[in-house]
């Protein structure tokens, strides 16, 4: 077992999280192509081996419990985070990985082939240009802006029982009070992850 493998191991334990052993070497394989393109591609300033399992993968997977549907975006992937630790472990949802950036969007292209996971492609596109043929019934955003800035950008493309899920660090109080009318705060999950100490809060809007 090597040192990436032990570390996830661990952080799986301490978080209450099982997963098979083939799944968890495709998370260490996804680590490691992060790892090799960082270097030429700029994909990421965490590059410590735990530092990577926990703010990377174990942060991802913190968001399953509130994945809505089997149709999913994540806008403003980047590295696809959360996008592509969620796609590993849920082979039956389809995702979608969107960046602006067309260097990320050729890592998460190439990723994607690598790990062969065939419920997951990369769009490059700005998601205010983008014209999905099917709406998605969860939108993700890790670093995305602000919560308006959010929803205003992509409600065009969530489903009508959709929901917009945020992953933020400090409990967005300001960010909060400016939504839209016409969106409404369905849950607001403060996340414990162990073994790291990180702010971590989920909130998940619905457009009334």
């Amino acid at each position: 077992m090597n040192y990436n493998n032990k570390i996830l191991s661990d952080a799986l334990s301490d978080n209450q999280l099982t997963l098979s052993g083939s799944t968890q070497q495709k998370l260490i394989q996804y680590l490691e192509l992060i790892q090799s393109w960082n270097k030429v591609f700029n994909l990421t300033t965490i590059t410590e081996p735990r530092d990577m399992v926990y703010l990377h993968l174990i942060d991802s997977l913190a968001v399953s419990p509130y994945l809505h549907g089997l149709n999913l975006l994540d806008v403003g992937s980047g590295a696809g985070l959360p996008g592509i630790p969620l796609a590993i472990i849920h082979p039956e949802q389809h995702w979608m990985l969107m960046d602006k950036n067309s260097k990320k969007t050729r890592f998460l292209t190439q990723t994607i082939a690598e790990l062969k996971l065939t419920n997951a492609n990369a769009i490059h596109s700005r998601c205010e240009d983008f014209q999905p043929a099917t709406k998605f019934d969860s939108i993700l955003s890790r670093a995305f802006g602000t919560l308006r800035m959010f929803v205003e950008t992509t409600a065009h493309m969530l489903n009508k029982d959709g929901i917009f899920i945020a992953m933020k660090g400090k409990y967005p109080e300001d960010e909060l009070q400016d939504l839209p009318d016409n969106v409404e705060v369905k849950n607001i999950q403060r996340l414990d992850i162990k073994g790291i100490s990180v702010e971590r809060h989920i909130i998940c809007l619905q457009q009334n």
